[in-house]
């Protein structure tokens, strides 16, 4: 009965997701301050229906495009967390593993394992984001 119990407990560890880290970005992220001062003009659908990608908590979203963050694991020594994510734009969907570093307290710093095939097309999850107060998910 105790090995019972004991590997009941086994299994629910393993199938629950792994928490975030406590201390993981809070708010809503742009890729520059003009488009969140434009997102509390108009509004962040707006944005998000025009392209622009917006970083929370839960991850990457754009109108065709989103990362799911599935595990964030926070950094000893930096203000640094590694987070893998499950990314899907359409016809397409891949792995993706990233660092998420916090530069200052509005500005987030984001670093791709995979590589960008084009720069011009902005296929890659690496870039700055800053944090616009006042702003909330849709």
């Amino acid at each position: 009965m105790v090995l019972r119990g004991f590997l009941f407990i086994s299994v629910l560890s393993v199938a629950s997701p792994a928490p975030a880290a406590e201390d993981f970005i809070k708010g809503v992220y742009l890729q520059s301050e003009d488009l969140c001062a434009q997102a509390k003009k108009d509004t962040l659908e707006t944005l998000i229906d025009a392209g622009n990608i917006v970083l929370s908590a839960r991850g990457l979203q754009s109108v065709e495009y989103d990362c799911e963050f599935l595990q964030i694991t926070k950094a000893t020594l930096s203000p640094s967390w590694a987070v893998t994510a499950i990314c899907q734009e359409p016809g397409h969907v891949f792995p993706d593993v990233l660092s998420v570093t916090q530069m200052s307290a509005k500005q987030i710093d984001l670093v791709s394992v995979r590589p960008a095939e084009d720069e011009s097309e902005g296929g890659s999850n690496s870039g700055s984001y800053f944090l616009c107060d006042g702003v909330a998910l849709p």
